[in-house]
């Protein structure tokens, strides 16, 4: 079984890279689930509902780093805070949460919709190797034109404080486009902040919050769901399945901690163009190997 906690450390490091980096954590972890499948048990139902489950809950280390590189802008009641400074940090919130209402609504409500009109919900449609390169080429292309377009361009919100909540809203849309995988959600909203005129820095500092509660409740739902097949079809998780999520989110929480710093200093220097590019040719690279096998 020590195999099966090799592939955790795996996935751990490819969700802490890929979750804060404009390059898609889902579209890679989809990729990797295609090369690397878990076997720690032979039913292959359990371990496809696993497998999900893992996917998204291992988001919850990636986060805590969030909470953790930023606690002094996100907790209001810090002893040494200011009363302006407090105010601040309670704006900083509600725009958060206003950016979190589209796609919440578009994921939940609209994924029950789908699914009972067509039989499968958005993951049934969506998440598949075409898509995840279809999405990693479309966006890593947008990247490119965004940055030409913006050369030269002063932006005309700095820092994240100076955020309306009509800007915190427009972003949140441009959030429920990572609903499809391999668009990437810090990549969606990254560039929809790019577009609306804020620093890349402004706009990935805003995206590492807005992960909070969108990652939380996905993990949340996600794990529910899982528990429900549990019980429904009286399977059983073995305890190597439990430790290698465990292992996966104690690495992705070690790995964005230094993910999540290189991206930070790296917006202040230079631009995503670089990351444009690799998503094109993984993309490609995805194609290839897809049309290889037909």
């Amino acid at each position: 079984m020590v195999m099966e906690w090799l592939k955790a450390v795996l996935y751990g490091i490819v969700e802490g890279i890929t979750e804060w980096l404009p390059i898609s954590s889902t579209g890679h972890l989809i990729l990797f689930q295609d090369w690397f499948p878990f076997a720690f048990t032979s039913d292959a139902v359990l371990l496809d509902e696993f497998s999900e489950m893992f996917q998204v809950v291992i988001q919850l280390g990636a986060i805590l780093a969030v909470v953790v590189l930023f606690w002094g802008k996100l907790w209001p009641f810090g002893a040494k805070q200011t009363s302006a400074e407090r105010k601040n940090t309670w704006s900083l919130w509600l725009k958060v949460v206003i950016a979190s209402v589209p796609a919440a609504l578009v994921g939940i409500v609209g994924d029950k919709i789908l699914e009972k009109l067509s039989g499968k919900d958005i993951d049934g449609w969506l998440y598949n190797s075409i898509v995840v390169a279809a999405a990693l080429i479309v966006y890593g292309a947008a990247f490119l034109f965004i940055e030409h377009f913006h050369r030269g361009h002063m932006a005309r919100v700095e820092t994240v404080e100076d955020i309306s909540y009509r800007h915190a809203f427009l972003i949140g849309c441009f959030q429920t486009l990572s609903i499809v995988p391999g668009t990437s959600r810090s990549g969606s909203t990254i560039l929809g902040s790019m577009i609306l005129g804020l620093s890349r820095t402004a706009g990935a500092e805003f995206s590492f919050f807005m992960a909070i509660p969108a990652m939380v409740g996905a993990s949340g739902i996600k794990m529910l769901g899982f528990f429900q097949y549990l019980a429904e079809s009286g399977a059983t998780v073995p305890t190597d399945g439990w430790i290698a999520l465990a292992i996966g989110c104690l690495i992705s929480f070690l790995v964005s901690l230094v993910a999540i710093r290189f991206l930070v200093d790296f917006v202040k220097k230079h631009s995503f163009a670089p990351f444009g590019i690799y998503r094109i040719v993984l993309g490609a690279a995805v194609l290839i190997a897809w049309l290889a096998q037909r």
